[in-house]
């Protein structure tokens, strides 16, 4: 199972990035996936879950609608798309599937993880 994520950058406050995370050796459709992220020296935290088999979507508080998290079951892959980015939205973001149940914001109950991508806010 390979996840590689993509799409982050360097942004100014206020800017719009679109994360992708490509899935091979797994299917992501009728399963459940995730974004997370970590800035360094912190724990890693969840930002979005989605249960791809009914579109089911969860969120971060901190979001506040600024981050959709979406599917496309023909790419096999999971979006992240986060607007009006501000600087404490600066971390690495991870993609994580395989979810064990439980907590979706427990990055313990998941089990296929990315190398993750940076995203950069200023």
């Amino acid at each position: 199972v390979q996840l590689v994520e993509s799409g982050g950058g360097s942004v100014q406050a206020g800017g719009s990035l679109r994360l992708s995370c490509q899935a091979s050796g797994w299917t992501l459709s009728d399963n459940y996936a995730a974004w997370f992220r970590q800035v360094s020296g912190k724990d890693r935290e969840a930002v979005a879950h989605i249960w791809t088999a009914y579109g089911v979507t969860y969120y971060a508080d901190f979001v506040k609608g600024r981050f959709t998290i979406s599917h496309d079951k023909v790419k096999n892959a999971v979006y992240l798309e986060m607007s009006n980015l501000q600087p404490e939205d600066s971390a690495m973001y991870y993609c994580a599937t395989s979810y064990r149940g439980g907590d979706w914001e427990s990055p313990l109950n998941y089990k296929y993880w990315g190398q993750g991508t940076q995203v950069t806010v200023s």
